[in-house]
């Protein structure tokens, strides 16, 4: 069996922020037990918006928040408009090079988890097994009133027939699945009810104004606790909800370690921020380290 070194942590800052230097990622995994936190940055090499980042939809772009889509049936109707258009190119996204590394650095052994902010489903989709989605995923839709649980991909079955024709051309495609249509665009979209009970469909993520649930979250901070290093990839950690593990493995005496191409938010907590894509970067460490990448260049 081989042995895995300890890995040895020394303050933030024995790094500057935006090195392009990889060791540490490298020497992270060798020692294993990395958790894994993912964020947005991670799926633009699928074709999937950032938030935040250079050009991010939030400079364009207000995401719906679940007062709204609770309170207003027009800005529901508005919401799974916009959602179903923007479905027909968010669900075609696969998997990149950054999310088949992380699966085969879990299929090595080397990780103890991953949590994702994203709502893609391309952790799983990659093969990761025990993905945490702290957002929750679009691929699923629940009722708010019967609290049943179905496939996204009948909902937009439904909706296709529900909407023969409708093909209005967005200006975008934002991280939430969400497109960009006008009030025009959006027309009489017919919204569709819970085939079980008749009540308010939506899709099974934490909306803008939404609390994670507390189950949810207090499971990610049990696997920050029996984690040994935290790598947060591509995630600008502007939110509370994916910054608190960060703060949370750094007080624990835990290295942090950020692959992000723009400095974020917990930078100040980290071993190092490293500024490079992430998929050449986390395709380089699988390379470093022999690690089998399907579909990828260590493949």
């Amino acid at each position: 069996m081989r042995m895995r070194p300890t890995l040895s942590w020394t303050p933030a800052g024995d790094l500057p922020p935006g090195t392009t230097d990889l060791t540490p990622v490298a020497d992270a995994l060798v020692a294993g037990g990395v958790l894994v936190l993912s964020g947005a940055g991670i799926s633009t090499e699928s074709g999937i918006p950032d938030y935040r980042g250079e050009g991010g939809s939030l400079s364009r772009h207000t995401p719906m928040t679940y007062q709204d889509f609770t309170g207003s049936p027009q800005a529901r109707r508005r919401y799974w408009a916009r959602s179903h258009l923007g479905w027909r190119t968010f669900g075609r996204a696969r998997p990149n090079a950054g999310h088949r590394a992380v699966s085969a650095f879990g299929r090595q052994g080397l990780l103890s988890g991953v949590i994702t902010q994203n709502v893609d489903g391309l952790h799983r989709a990659a093969g990761s097994e025990g993905v945490v989605e702290l957002h929750g995923g679009l691929d699923r839709v629940v009722c708010l009133t019967c609290g049943a649980l179905s496939p996204r991909a009948v909902l937009a079955a439904r909706l296709e027939e529900a909407n023969a024709g409708f093909a209005p051309v967005a200006a975008g495609i934002n991280p939430d699945g969400d497109a960009d249509l006008t009030d025009e665009q959006v027309g009489d979209f017919q919204v569709v009810p819970c085939t079980v009970c008749g009540g308010v469909l939506k899709p099974d993520v934490v909306f803008f104004g939404e609390n994670v649930p507390p189950q949810r979250v207090e499971h990610c901070r049990s696997l920050v606790r029996a984690a040994n290093s935290l790598l947060v990839l591509g995630s600008s950690l502007t939110v509370m909800s994916g910054l608190r593990f960060v703060r949370q493995a750094a007080e624990a005496g835990k290295p942090v370690l950020i692959i992000n191409r723009d400095p974020t938010r917990g930078d100040r907590h980290a071993r190092t921020r490293i500024a490079l894509p992430l998929g050449a970067a986390l395709t380089a460490v699988a390379d470093r380290l022999g690690v089998p990448v399907e579909g990828g260049a260590a493949a």
